[in-house]
């Protein structure tokens, strides 16, 4: 503690304080080496270790005996010690087999989900983060370009990914954009609600039924018969009583048909 820092010596600022999760052999290595860059004696080491400690682990040191510490390895190998437990929190390169892509879930958030673990390994190799994030696609167009394409590195993956995923997302927004138009677009009702509109403002009077006018244009194919009705209503529920000899169908007459009423008038003219 009496020792004088160098006027110059700076503190490391890209080196994240340990919380107490994590390996702390890999921690400890990892202090050191980024520290003797410097040159600096292990004085140094152990007045500035305490700096780059946080939450538990820097409860943790502030619970040592006063003047316990003499070398930097009275504080490195019971901090070891200590927080040796934590390393397990910490994912080999092996975990990396684990994570699949869901049934129904987007290839952006696969790989985000991908990306974030691979990046908490430590000294992943390419090679097998890229061979893991194939392994990891579920079945499908995708996996089957990358089977063809065959990427070597990570770089032509994310590439290749990235292209998908923007086709990925223009089909989800036109899919979600279609509802909405239907939605402002009044004119087009649900077909079981469909009533036709009249196209004139006047009809003529025939002397004769309009069932029986029906019938003698279809027996005589001056006109085609008309398809199932489904788009004029209902059938379910219909009223059997009401019979339309246009449509052939029950659940209004003929006289009320407007589609049978406007192409009568329209024969008629």
């Amino acid at each position: 503690m009496n020792f004088v820092l160098p006027r110059r010596f700076t503190l490391l600022t890209s080196l994240t304080p340990y919380d107490g999760l994590g390996d702390p052999k890999k921690y400890i290595k990892k202090f050191t080496s980024m520290m003797t860059v410097n040159s600096v004696s292990y004085k140094v080491l152990c007045r500035c270790f305490p700096s780059y400690l946080d939450g538990p682990a820097l409860d943790w040191f502030c619970s040592l005996p006063i003047g316990s510490i003499s070398r930097f390895r009275d504080i490195s190998k019971p901090f070891e010690e200590h927080f040796a437990g934590s390393a397990i929190y910490i994912h080999d390169s092996d975990y990396l087999n684990t994570i699949k892509q869901g049934q129904h879930e987007s290839l952006r958030d696969y790989m985000t989900r991908f990306t974030k673990i691979a990046m908490s390994i430590p000294d992943l190799h390419p090679e097998v983060e890229l061979h893991s994030i194939k392994s990891g696609l579920r079945p499908g167009k995708f996996r089957e370009t990358i089977t063809v394409a065959k990427p070597k590195t990570m770089a032509e993956f994310y590439e290749k990914a990235k292209g998908q995923i923007d086709i990925d997302e223009l089909r989800q927004a036109r899919k979600t954009e279609k509802p909405h138009y239907r939605d402002d677009d009044k004119t087009r009702d649900n077909k079981k609600n469909f009533k036709p509109t009249p196209q004139y403002e006047s009809y003529t009077q025939f002397n004769t039924k309009s069932d029986d006018i029906i019938e003698e244009i279809l027996n005589s194919n001056l006109i085609k018969s008309p398809r199932k009705a489904g788009s004029y209503l209902d059938s379910k529920g219909a009223d059997i009583s009401k019979y339309c000899s246009f449509h052939q169908k029950y659940g209004h007459t003929t006289d009320d048909c407007v589609i049978a009423k406007d192409l009568l008038e329209r024969l008629a003219r």
